[in-house]
């Protein structure tokens, strides 16, 4: 246990920068009307190719980094 007491912080760095460049890395095509429910048809779109794969990665990512700040809940206590 005290090994992933160690490791996990380090995990958990590493995960956050690689989610923060993926989502940086993201299409930015909607509007601020659409942020707020407006309808605008134009920013409706379909990812497709790399931008799905890339859209996917981040997701997992994602949870990667939900699960290890949960672990390091359980383990802290």
């Amino acid at each position: 246990m005290n090994f992933i007491a160690n490791i996990l912080p380090w995990a958990q760095i590493v995960l956050s920068v690689l989610m923060t460049g993926l989502i940086l890395l993201q299409r930015s095509d909607a509007s601020l009307g659409s942020a707020f429910g407006g309808s605008d048809s134009a920013s409706m779109y379909t990812r497709r190719g790399a931008e799905k794969i890339l859209f996917n990665i981040t997701i997992a990512v994602a949870v990667l980094f939900t699960l290890s700040a949960l672990l390091a809940l359980a383990v802290s206590s």
